[in-house]
């Protein structure tokens, strides 16, 4: 991307998770375009190796370890950005667990309410963090992560899909509280070449891919132009949206295999986002 074509230059942004997957080709592909970088996650490795390749890059990045369950960490990572940067006009909530996996009746309440703590209030308190800090004078962007998965029932997903789904509907309620200062999307992957789904694509990424219409499974820096895109002036007129980032998972493909389900079930059956 040249300097020309850098639409996210002088914009700070915070990316939550960011030390892999989805989150790290967010922060990359948000660098590329010219944001100064935040990034996040659990071991203090981890973010060091992310903040060092992000500024071999050319970029200028700082990053927090933490959990983003915690506030006071959430409240740290404002501040660090703020006082790095001087302002934070993006956030991008990617940071997730999949966590209590099994049927509902067996499912630990502790892990349940962790589950929500996460993957919901987290998301929350970031906002109101940087609300406070910055957007409500100076407005801005905010991206949730979400999942293709959220509107459909699953074996041993519970805890995770109920989650994304009031995800789902918190960003939706952000933007028409937020607006029209600050912008509140959402982006939804289906099966992305990640870790954490290292068990669905590499057992059956052939016949998934076969049943989709794009005919591949994801990969991360396909979601992460998305959410570039959402946070650019590009989409100012876009708010409240959730955008499908999942090679078309819910569209019935003229193939054998999208036709009979197969597709549906072997990924509502394996990975905790379908």
């Amino acid at each position: 991307m040249t300097s020309s074509h850098r639409p996210l230059s002088g914009r700070a942004a915070i990316v939550t998770g960011a030390s892999r997957g989805i989150g790290r080709a967010i922060a990359d592909e948000l660098a590329r375009a010219g944001a100064r970088l935040c990034v996040t996650a659990r071991t203090e490795q981890d973010v060091r190796d992310t903040v060092t390749a992000l500024r071999a890059r050319g970029a200028d990045a700082v990053g927090v370890t933490g959990c983003v369950s915690d506030p006071a960490h959430l409240w740290e990572v404002t501040e660090r950005t703020t006082a790095a940067f001087g302002r934070v006009d993006i956030v991008v909530n990617n940071a997730a667990t999949n966590q209590p996996y099994g049927p509902l009746m067996d499912a630990d309440p502790d892990a349940w309410r962790t589950a929500f703590t996460i993957n919901v209030e987290a998301p929350l308190r970031l906002v109101q963090c940087v609300w406070r800090a910055w957007m409500s004078e100076h407005g801005g962007a905010v991206v949730n992560v979400c999942t293709e998965g959220a509107g459909h029932v699953g074996p041993n997903v519970g805890a995770y899909g109920t989650s994304k789904a009031a995800l789902l509907h918190l960003t939706a309620q952000l933007a028409g509280e937020l607006g029209p200062s600050v912008r509140v999307n959402s982006v939804s992957p289906g099966l992305v070449r990640t870790e954490m789904a290292r068990f669905v694509w590499e057992r059956a990424e052939e016949s998934v891919a076969a049943g989709l219409p794009a005919g591949r499974i994801g990969e991360p820096e396909d979601v992460a132009r998305a959410v570039r895109w959402l946070v650019s002036d590009e989409a100012e007129w876009t708010t409240g949206a959730d955008l499908l980032v999942d090679g078309g998972t819910r569209v019935r493909a003229a193939s054998p295999a999208a036709a009979t389900g197969a597709v549906h079930q072997q990924l509502r059956h394996h990975f905790p986002g379908a």
